[in-house]
């Protein structure tokens, strides 16, 4: 599905289904280097259960046209504007990494409009390293190794995926060589800069999961109970020996959890 947002081209995925404004709505979206796809399994569950969705490609990501937006901010207000185009009034909004600083952000900022959040692989703060940020910058073929390396637990490292055969890493490594050349650094910066977690979590007043791995190197869950106390309503969930790219190393997992907490 193509809509216009702020005068530029927008894809958002539909998991299969016309989209349908008058059902509930669930927004995807993706993190750094990332696009729509990373949602397969749950954007079509939701789809074919009685919902409608939106599987996003952020600007200058994926299907849609640029230019990149450079703070966590703009890419919420950006949100709410994909939601007056799509004529959706309120929704769920499912994140990933950077995409849950977004969800969170876009739940402070609109909470009429948010009706619950689900935060996958996050931590706020949410800072990244000099060594990731300078290879970001510098050396993408480097940065998109380390990441991809510090994504995934031993299940996503052996070979150990739902679909025999694929390989993860070298799946997630191809994901990101898709993406135009400064969008890994553009995200990661964005995601270090972002400093109105604390603020932002305290004006949220809806319901917040927080969907975390027990592997992940890059976002490290040790601090998700102080942020989740911080939320008025917040549950987490830990997907033992994943790593960050859980949608990918443990789909069911991921969707189960989604669907009890949206379907609650």
């Amino acid at each position: 599905m193509e809509l216009t947002v702020d005068q530029k081209k927008t894809y958002a995925y539909t998991g299969g289904r016309p989209f349908n404004p008058e059902l509930p709505t669930v927004v995807f979206i993706h993190g750094a280097q990332c696009d729509h796809s990373v949602w397969g399994l749950q954007s079509r569950y939701f789809a074919h259960h009685g919902f409608s969705v939106l599987a996003v490609d952020l600007p200058g990501h994926g299907r849609s046209e640029g230019p990149l937006l450079p703070t966590v901010e703009r890419m919420a207000d950006w949100l709410m504007q994909l939601l007056d185009a799509a004529g959706v009034d309120d929704a769920a909004l499912v994140g990933h990494s950077m995409g849950s600083l977004i969800s969170l952000e876009a739940a402070s900022r609109r909470p009429e409009r948010v009706a619950r959040i689900a935060l996958i692989g996050t931590a706020v703060p949410m800072p990244v390293s000099e060594a990731l940020l300078d290879a970001a910058k510098n050396d993408e073929a480097k940065a998109e190794a380390m990441i991809n390396v510090w994504s995934h637990g031993a299940r996503g490292a052996i070979g150990g995926g739902t679909v025999p055969g694929l390989w993860l890493a070298g799946a997630g490594i191809r994901l990101m060589e898709r993406a135009a050349p400064g969008v890994l650094f553009n995200d990661l910066n964005a995601c270090n800069a972002y400093a109105r977690g604390p603020e932002a979590a305290a004006q949220v007043q809806c319901p917040a999961l927080l969907l975390l791995g027990s592997r992940d190197q890059m976002t490290s869950p040790r601090g998700a109970q102080k942020f989740a106390g911080s939320l008025k309503d917040s549950s987490i969930v830990t997907i033992e020996g994943s790593g960050h790219a859980l949608m990918a190393e443990y789909p069911d997992a991921v969707l189960d959890a989604l669907r009890e907490f949206i379907q609650r």
